[in-house]
């Protein structure tokens, strides 16, 4: 790794995890460890990203569903049905 560039600063109580991450050999070096967080950072961040275009999918179906119903007078509406075929 000759093209090595140092951004990190890390509070003594995640430094200690991280230490205590690769003592423990569940990692070879701090930098696996990194290496391996930043891929889940982008990996959840990716996620996040299908989530807010599926909501946003979504809501475009709702508007375009037509009109909105109070959710009161639509339970009364749904009771009403029920009550008369009972």
């Amino acid at each position: 790794m000759a093209n090595v560039e140092k951004l990190v600063a890390l509070t003594p109580e995640m430094a200690a995890m991280l230490r205590e991450a690769v003592a423990s050999g569940e990692y070879a070096s701090a930098s696996e460890v990194m290496r391996e967080a930043l891929r889940d950072w982008k990996a959840q961040r990716a996620e996040r990203e299908k989530a807010i275009e599926e909501i946003g999918r979504l809501w475009d179906v709702g508007v375009s569903s037509g009109p909105t119903t109070d959710g009161d007078e639509a339970f009364d509406r749904v009771r009403r049905a029920l009550t008369l075929k009972a």
